[in-house]
């Protein structure tokens, strides 16, 4: 073989391991707005929201020469923006104030539409900020919709906090406003925020319905608002829980999150009453599998020696009522994702590949026109 053949040859294998490979997701039509959940965007335990373990923003592409704190498994030239809202505030309140930054961005930028990924309140935020959108620029806005461990039908954990009495309460919401307007600025409020993640409106006698059933009548899945809507559900196993999760599981709250039943039967702030078996990896470790599924329930497909894929779980159906899923979406655990509640937005220890997960998200916005 001569030298030229050689060098063709060399090409070739270069460009199959450099583009074929982990060839990475291609750049979707409309930008995508990464929105945080509770507690903030910048700091998130000490770690960056929507980051790899070392910080890097996932969404970062590497359209820079030489340029290595990028995610190198998204489109040079993707578009994407991290929007940050109060920490601690109700979905009323944060979701009015993403479609603001959305707003911002688009005219910013020339945009005439954007898809949506959504962490836990976040994908929460998500729907009130598509029914804004919807009315202020009198169509629809939102391509594609994706929540991520969402508790899209309540979240035990934030009863929990609320049944604790006034005394711990208050304490524990002085702490939200402390972090909060260091990391963001005035507005928030703790209280407003966990009574949001309940199921049922927490107190009859506060002045105002709160509660994820009450929200999700006025914001419901809906084609008016999002051309496509998917989630992707959460669990934790032995190897992929978080210290601090692990401990609130063990040892102060435990949350039995794959049992049916229509509203929240058994009164533990979620919707369903648990199977009566705790432990079993029906949680991330603040919601519960029976909360997290809206729309299609997405699958993520990691692969060791090519491009992960996310793909849809179509044996699940749809759930276009989110106070009405049927108990087979509130119940299985086929396509769930074995990892904790902050493994998916870069808070180790994990095992997990956040720049990838999110590029084959991108992919999978790409294949759904978004």
């Amino acid at each position: 073989m001569n030298s030229k053949k050689k060098h063709l040859v060399c090409l070739l294998v270069l460009l199959l391991f450099t583009t074929g490979v982990h060839a990475g997701a291609r750049k979707t039509v409309y930008p995508v707005v990464f929105a945080h959940g509770l507690s903030g965007f910048d700091n998130l335990l000490g770690y960056y929201y929507f980051g790899n373990d070392y910080g890097t923003f996932v969404g970062d592409p590497c359209d820079e020469f030489l340029e290595t704190a990028c995610n190198g498994s998204i489109h040079s030239s993707q578009k994407a923006l991290a929007a940050s809202v109060t920490p601690f505030q109700s979905s009323e309140v944060r979701g009015t104030q993403l479609a603001d930054r959305i707003q911002n961005y688009m005219t910013s930028t020339g945009a005439t539409k954007v898809n949506i990924i959504g962490h836990s309140q976040g994908g929460i935020d998500a729907r009130k900020a598509a029914a804004v959108l919807r009315a202020r620029y009198g169509r629809q806005v939102v391509h594609v919709m994706i929540s991520v461990s969402s508790p899209h039908r309540g979240s035990p954990t934030a009863k929990y906090i609320l049944d604790l009495g006034p005394g711990v309460t208050s304490v524990v919401n002085a702490l939200a406003k402390l972090f909060g307007n260091t990391i963001y600025g005035s507005g928030n409020d703790g209280i407003a925020a966990a009574k949001q993640l309940v199921y049922n409106d927490y107190s009859s006698t506060d002045g105002v319905t709160t509660g994820m059933k009450a929200f999700n009548n006025n914001y419901n899945v809906s084609t008016n608002t999002a051309n496509y809507w998917g989630s992707i559900i959460t669990a934790q196993d032995s190897i992929n829980t978080n210290p601090a999760l692990y401990l609130l599981k063990e040892g102060f709250y435990n949350i039995d999150g794959d049992g049916y039943c229509v509203d929240d039967c058994d009164n533990d702030g979620a919707a369903g009453k648990g199977d009566g078996t705790r432990g079993n990896n029906d949680d991330d470790g603040l919601v519960g599998i029976n909360s997290q599924q809206m729309g299609y329930r997405l699958q993520y497909n990691e692969c060791l020696i090519c491009f992960d894929s996310i793909t849809v779980n179509s044996t699940l159906g749809y759930v276009s009522n989110l106070n009405a899923p049927t108990s087979a979406q509130m119940t299985s655990k086929s396509s769930v994702v074995s990892q904790d509640h902050l493994d998916v937005v870069g808070v180790p220890p994990d095992t997990f590949d956040e720049e990838e997960f999110y590029a084959s998200i991108l992919e999978f916005i790409v294949t759904k026109g978004g």
